[in-house]
């Protein structure tokens, strides 16, 4: 996988993220690795997770060829013990950690008779425990840093009523309230913690709900992962230095109201 961000000329406003440290979680593809690629390409140091090892170390490569500093580390977000692993290894080489991008995250649609114990384990034990479990053991590094920046991706799937399995609903709109919770309770310790919601992005996971006809978004197209990635961007940055606890929403106007079909 090769993704190569230019950053936008915006004189000094170029290296949005020089000296920052980021730990992105599902970064080896979509929208995950759009986060990295500009996340490195703005001047981060960036170690980003997965499960998908060959895909992770491709990326990797990829950017250290572009002469930008990613480094992949395999983890499951589900396991503390991974989350712990993979957080000292970071300390053990960078002391801080100043950004968190709680991006992994599985879909299936499946009806409320379908969803088996086992389904909506595993749903809720990725897209919401493993939002909490990065929290967790980031957020005593970012308070003795005195701050901080926490990204958690949801889904307008978690902000109104969808088809898209009742699991998948359920995790992504408990991460946007474990999010203003999160976002209240450390605001006096300066970390940030802000929930980035995308709507229909032309990643793989997207197939999963089947087929999305772009001219049901009022822009009359489907997002891009640089879409969300640069949402990601302003959230990171210290341009967002005022905001937390907001929902970013990256959807086409989808959750605003209904396209136009007609001039």
């Amino acid at each position: 996988m090769s993704l190569q961000f230019i950053p936008l000329n915006r004189g000094d406003q170029v290296n949005r993220l020089a000296g920052k440290v980021a730990l992105i979680t599902g970064g080896a593809k979509g929208q995950g690795a759009a986060e990295t690629a500009l996340f490195a390409a703005e001047g981060a140091k960036v170690y980003f997770t997965d499960i998908l090892l060959d895909e992770g170390r491709a990326l990797a490569e990829s950017l250290q060829q572009q002469n930008r500093q990613a480094f992949f580390l395999p983890m499951n977000v589900a396991r503390d013990s991974e989350w712990a692993e993979v957080v000292q290894t970071v300390m053990d080489k960078e002391g801080r950690i100043d950004i968190l991008v709680n991006n992994a995250g599985i879909s299936k649609v499946a009806s409320i008779e379908e969803t088996t114990d086992e389904l909506w384990d595993q749903i809720i034990s990725v897209n919401q425990k493993g939002v909490f479990l990065g929290m967790r053991h980031v957020v005593p590094i970012m308070k003795k840093n005195g701050g901080g920046s926490i990204i958690n991706v949801a889904s307008i799937a978690g902000m109104r009523g969808s088809q898209v399995g009742i699991a998948y609903g359920a995790s992504k709109g408990a991460v946007r309230f474990m999010t203003k919770s999160s976002a209240l309770e450390l605001a006096r310790f300066g970390v940030r913690v802000n929930t980035l919601i995308p709507g229909p992005i032309a990643t793989d996971m997207l197939s999963v709900f089947g087929t999305v006809d772009p001219e049901h978004t009022p822009l009359g197209r489907l997002g891009t992962p640089e879409d969300v990635a640069y949402g990601a961007l302003y959230l990171a940055s210290d341009e967002s230095s005022f905001v937390t606890g907001v929902d970013l929403v990256i959807d086409g106007g989808v959750t605003t109201g209904k396209a136009k079909t007609s001039p």
